[in-house]
């Protein structure tokens, strides 16, 4: 029995069981078309597997084994990666625009053609002319890497099983079509097609992908989410354009750990790598400043110290303000109905900023703890000691709860020459020289203690 047709709105992906002209989702018109049946699955040539039939897990031997990762030299890269390049393997990198998504990928592709692999570069935006204008300017000019400048994915699947390379880059995946689907180029239907079919082409072939993705005014890369679950490797170029730090995160790979972080500066000769990002983010701290503390994080398995500012000021009579730059919003509210409610410090008719210095974003709650210190040291006009790091998280009853690997925070605070550190009680310290440990049981410990106020 033939499989009745689905059919996709362009706008928003929703699926409908037959056309119609407005999509009764979005409202839009004249968005929906038919799915078109995309290319047949990886093969599983080699992997023991047939239709109809399986194998036990313990039958694999060793010459299943995927080949040994292949490292690009490039440090940072490597370790968001998880150790490497992985054959076979498919990667979403996104960013902002100008952020530096391809100087990133071209230096990379230089890197691993160095380091032995054929690497092709495939643009969509550009013309091959320009962007070996760009990878003069990087000096990267003798580089044994191949250009094409190509949207039509056909073609491009065509020239890649031709050159057969290690590693193909496609920039990015908003400007490929496929002439099986009937719309535009960054449609929701183009995007998912083009995606799934690099995707199988990696497997298929071996070829290691890395696609560019865009994103939205949200910082989500456009197009179906369900692009991020066809990769194996989500990435986002992180940074502020005020700044000259990029960070790029692994916020999803199945061959490695998430939430790890490369960290790098641009400069005049494109992305130079960051080895310590702790002393570079700490490098411009003012000393004995009121409202500066910092803190000692962990990004993925790398501990990462970075400086968290704070300004409280007074504010006209029912316009207070609330602004925070790399932390979120609304754990910033939390935080000051904590101190207001457990530790009697009120902040109604006073304007509160919080910055991150460096551009960096912090998501893990063990910041809590250095932002509650940063607004008090603001608020009571009290610096901290220049040589103490903070962290731990902080509860509505304003208890304080230790977070983890809280001994490989202290050993990088040591390694950067701080002596001090305030922390959660019952938190698995150890001993650590030169770093004197001072618990709290509570918030309001902190406050009386730290700063005698409340």
């Amino acid at each position: 029995m033939a499989k009745s047709p689905s059919f996709t709105c362009t706008n928003c992906g929703a699926v409908h069981a037959k056309w119609s002209g407005r999509c009764d989702d979005c409202g839009a018109w004249n968005s929906i078309s038919e799915d078109v049946p995309l290319s047949s699955g990886p093969s599983t040539k080699g992997l023991g597997a047939s239709r109809g039939k399986t194998i036990a897990l313990s039958d694999l031997s060793s010459a299943d084994a995927p080949l040994a990762r292949t490292l690009s030299g490039l440090d940072e890269l490597d370790r968001v990666l998880g150790g490497g390049l992985v054959p076979a393997s498919a990667i979403l990198v996104g960013g902002d625009p100008g952020i530096g998504k391809s100087t990133l990928l071209l230096q990379a592709a230089a890197a691993f053609a160095m380091a032995g692999l054929k690497a092709v570069y495939v643009s969509g935006e550009e013309a091959a002319s320009q962007v070996r204008l760009r990878a003069q300017r990087l000096g990267l000019a003798e580089a044994p890497v191949r250009l094409a400048a190509e949207t039509n994915l056909r073609n491009i699947l065509t020239t890649l099983e031709k050159e057969a390379p290690h590693l193909a880059i496609v920039d990015s995946i908003q400007t490929m079509w496929l002439d099986t689907v009937d719309s535009a180029p960054g449609s929701v239907s183009q995007v998912r097609a083009t995606a799934h079919e690099l995707t199988t082409f990696a497997k298929r072939t071996g070829i290691s992908v890395i696609l560019v993705g865009h994103v939205t005014k949200d910082g989500q890369i456009a197009g179906p989410r369900v692009v991020e679950h066809m990769v194996d490797t989500v990435l986002y170029f992180e940074g502020e354009r005020g700044h000259q730090f990029r960070i790029l995160r692994a916020v999803k790979n199945r061959y490695g750990p998430a939430d790890e972080i490369g960290v790098f500066e641009m400069t005049g000769a494109g992305l130079a790598q960051v080895a310590n990002p702790s002393a570079l983010f700490l490098s411009d701290r003012e000393a004995d400043s009121p409202g500066s503390v910092v803190f000692a994080g962990i990004e993925g398995t790398r501990p990462v110290l970075c400086e968290i500012q704070a300004l409280v000021s007074p504010a006209p009579a029912g316009q207070a303000r609330r602004s925070v730059v790399g932390w979120d919003g609304g754990r910033l509210a939390m935080i000051l109905a904590v101190l207001e409610a457990r530790c009697g410090i009120p902040f109604a008719g006073l304007d509160v900023y919080l910055n991150v210095a460096g551009g960096l974003r912090i998501t893990e709650p063990a910041a809590d703890l250095a932002v509650a210190a940063a607004l008090l040291s603001a608020r009571e006009d009290a610096p901290l000691p220049q040589r103490t790091v903070v962290f731990g998280e902080i509860s509505l009853s304003g208890g304080l709860r230790p977070v983890g690997q809280t001994e490989t925070r202290l050993k990088e605070a040591a390694k950067l020459g701080f002596e001090a550190a305030i922390l959660p009680e019952r938190s698995k310290a150890g001993t650590v020289a030169g770093v004197r440990v001072q618990q709290m049981p509570d918030l309001a410990a902190l406050v009386g203690d730290v700063f005698g106020a409340g």
